[in-house]
């Protein structure tokens, strides 16, 4: 006669019979919490940890959320660390300029991470990270260049484009000289062309403080 096993309070029948043939020790949780990770996304349980990314093109649906995460980071801790991981070639420069704008303007410090490319607005929000923690990952790469659009229509219409695009280029050009230290003569000369740069490049120009090799926080005694 098989042994009647005493049911774990916490555990459905389930798990406690897969623990019966060996599937290993199943904990109890709090029912509610565990019901609860379980409808979470990645992202979810990412943001729970105040992380959050960009990735892909940035346009009007991915500024407003990363706005919205930015806000409700800020009103659940207004001075814990909110860490912003970057892998995109840019894209609309006013959602760009949306999201550099909520970052400075949040009480939390933003630590910004380059993982793969951070080109374009994505070099900007980058560097727009708090002084001492913006860091590239060794093999991720940064590009900066000078805004650029088409322009078609009426000569008048043409013309009221071609001073915006202008006014846009002062703006990104004064932000990044803000961030690293340069000149806003030198960040147009280094903008001319595309400006692709290593990380230990975007290190020397001011654009990150450091490279990464290890997670933020990691010792020689995690590996063990």
């Amino acid at each position: 006669m098989s042994e009647t096993i005493a049911p774990k309070e916490g555990i459905s029948a389930e798990l406690q019979a897969a623990e019966q043939l060996g599937a290993g020790l199943f904990e109890p949780r709090a029912a509610g919490n565990y019901q609860r990770q379980r409808q979470m996304t990645l992202g979810d349980l990412l943001l729970e940890n105040r992380v959050i990314f960009l990735q892909g093109e940035i346009y009007d649906g991915n500024a407003n959320e990363l706005v919205m995460k930015l806000l409700y980071l800020q009103s659940e801790n207004r001075r814990k660390d909110i860490h912003f991981y970057i892998n995109s070639p840019g894209g609309s420069v006013t959602s760009t300029l949306a999201i550099y704008d909520t970052m400075q303007m949040i009480t939390c410090p933003v630590a910004t991470y380059c993982v793969g490319l951070a080109a374009s607005g994505g070099s900007v929000l980058l560097a727009g990270g708090e002084k001492g923690k913006r860091f590239a990952l060794k093999h991720s790469k940064v590009m900066i260049h000078q805004p650029h659009g088409g322009v078609g229509g009426q000569v008048s219409d043409i013309e009221i484009q071609a001073n915006e695009i202008i006014k846009t280029r002062e703006t990104l050009n004064e932000i990044l000289a803000g961030h690293t230290g340069k000149s806003s003569q030198e960040i147009l000369e280094a903008c001319d062309r595309d400006n692709y740069l290593t990380a230990e490049e975007a290190k020397e120009f001011g654009l990150v403080d450091d490279i990464l090799t290890k997670a933020p926080g990691a010792s020689e005694e995690d590996d063990d």
